[in-house]
């Protein structure tokens, strides 16, 4: 069962493999929308003044304002970054395994899921984002905000959450939690598996 399990391990790099180069191109994006914003020399002229003008001679203030604002909206950006790149990577693993019952890199493998109705592959995208990236990009998010020990929290859940998704792909069953839980099953093209049980050909 090594070289199918090794099979299953290099399509998933190649699924993550692109979900790394759109996070990679959201990052690029991300910068450059925080880059504008300290670039927009007549907006920040429009708000430091009116900061100004509202402080009763309280630069320092204004200058706080003026700066929590600027910061605020570089977070928010960073934020909707993240928010696209898990939005996107359940768009991708939902609308393939639905479509065609395969990701690009299953696909390549030669590789399905099976049985894979819209809602089963709703359910296995979900899981596959959320051990994937989805509770990565939480974890971000709070260290981003400031909150580093709940950071730290997030991200040793987002490693145990892998780690279970990932290792009974190596047991007797060898189905992932997402397998599971959406009652699918990681076949041979061509090797179909009626309902919930898995077939002879698993892995």
């Amino acid at each position: 069962m090594f070289v199918p399990k090794l099979r299953r391990a290099v399509a998933w790099f190649i699924d993550f493999a692109l979900v790394l180069t759109l996070a990679y191109l959201l990052a690029v994006l991300t910068f450059h929308r925080i880059a504008g914003l300290l670039t927009d020399a007549p907006d920040l002229a429009v708000h430091g003044g009116f900061d100004l003008l509202t402080s009763q001679g309280d630069v320092v203030g204004a200058s706080e304002t003026l700066g929590l604002s600027l910061w605020h909206k570089a977070v928010l950006d960073v934020e909707e970054g993240f928010g696209m790149l898990v939005v996107a990577t359940f768009l991708y693993q939902w609308g393939c395994l639905a479509l065609a019952g395969r990701t690009l890199g299953k696909g390549l493998l030669g590789l399905q899921v099976s049985p894979c109705a819209p809602s089963r592959a709703a359910v296995r995208a979900a899981v596959t984002t959320a051990a994937d990236i989805a509770v990565y990009a939480v974890a971000c998010i709070l260290l981003v905000e400031g909150q580093f020990v709940a950071s730290v929290l997030v991200w040793a859940l987002a490693v145990v959450i892998f780690l279970l998704n990932a290792l009974p792909v190596f047991s007797p069953t060898c189905r992932s939690l997402a397998d599971r839980l959406a009652g699918t099953a990681v076949t041979v093209l061509g090797v179909s598996t009626p309902g919930a049980t898995p077939p002879v050909r698993t892995f």
